[in-house]
């Protein structure tokens, strides 16, 4: 594919600098000269400091923590490229912040997922380029087009060399049954669920396991890994029913709280995630590696830019 660079231009705010850079090494274009700061008030001041008019623009901006700065750097930025008479503004987000609030699950609660969907398109969004939306309905809060990627390949590759036929992948809740199926169908591997019950209030949850794990391998996928509470009392259940080694994976590396303190000393191998989300140099350690998703956000934006079919990506 010969692609039309002098017609598309890469920009960043501070959220993920390094992915957008690896992706720009992908695309084989220069990142564009944007400078995104704070006044001394803590407003949001953006300076692109070349042409975008008529430009097709794709700008990278993970809405992670701070997650309310990362949010209000991509909506400046989206208006002032709106405003520089940019041709088409194509908002990759490889982590979309509040997607977890995507339903009322009580009275008078927000679903803030939806409201940031209209200010991203409020602000002039032309489309929105996302990986592994915690509910994939999110994209129906949109009115404008949203290009859904999947890290679940990237995932996958990684552990191509280190399964054999005595693994399973583990889903670590019901809701994550269709992940773990995708993900094991790529490595061509059986399932297995953990099942949480309350037996009755004030009694503590108590997990089972669905599925064969005796004596097996087993990886534990989820979309976002946030406190690890949840993965890390998964891995010591897995380990409790007869598991041999246990290594987990996550798309998003949000990793607040105690999160790595958990998975450093939980019954976790090893934990692949991807750098949707940048990892601090303090929550670097042994069992955590990292697989980058630039190769597929540079095919996926070269794809858009010559209006060729994202989809077949995955295929």
């Amino acid at each position: 594919m010969i692609l039309n660079r002098g017609n598309m231009k890469v920009f960043t705010g501070n959220a993920n600098r390094d992915l957008a850079e690896k992706i720009c090494n992908v695309l084989e274009v220069p990142l564009g000269c944007c400078e995104v700061g704070q006044f001394s008030d803590g407003e949001t001041f953006v300076n692109i400091s070349e042409t975008v008019r008529g430009v097709d623009v794709f700008f990278i901006q993970p809405t992670c923590s701070p997650v309310n700065d990362t949010l209000m750097e991509a909506l400046i930025l989206i208006d002032a490229f709106k405003r520089a008479s940019a041709g088409r503004i194509n908002a990759v987000i490889p982590y979309y912040g509040y997607a977890r609030q995507d339903r009322k699950t009580k009275a008078r609660e927000p679903i803030t997922a939806k409201l940031v969907a209209n200010l991203l398109t409020v602000a002039g969004a032309d489309r929105v380029v996302s990986m592994d939306l915690h509910a994939g309905q999110i994209q129906g809060y949109f009115d404008i087009p949203v290009d859904h990627l999947s890290g679940v390949p990237i995932l996958a590759d990684y552990f191509k060399n280190f399964i054999d036929t005595e693994t399973v992948v583990v889903s670590p809740d019901l809701g994550g049954v269709t992940r773990a199926r995708n993900f094991a169908n790529l490595l061509d591997l059986p399932i297995a669920i953990i099942e949480k019950r309350r037996p009755k209030a004030n009694v503590s949850e108590v997990m089972n396991v669905i599925g064969d794990i005796q004596g097996k391998n087993v990886i534990i996928i989820d979309d976002i890994i946030d406190t690890a509470g949840t993965i890390t009392k998964a891995a010591k259940v897995l380990k409790s029913f007869g598991a041999k080694k246990v290594f987990g994976c996550a798309t998003h590396p949000v990793l607040s709280g105690p999160a790595v303190e958990r998975i450093a000393d939980s019954e976790i191998e090893k934990f692949i995630i991807t750098d949707t989300i940048p990892l601090g140099e303090d929550k670097k350690i042994d069992k955590i590696e990292i697989v980058s998703v630039a190769p597929i956000f540079g095919e996926a934006i070269k794809r858009i830019h010559e209006n060729e079919s994202v989809s077949k990506l995955f295929d």
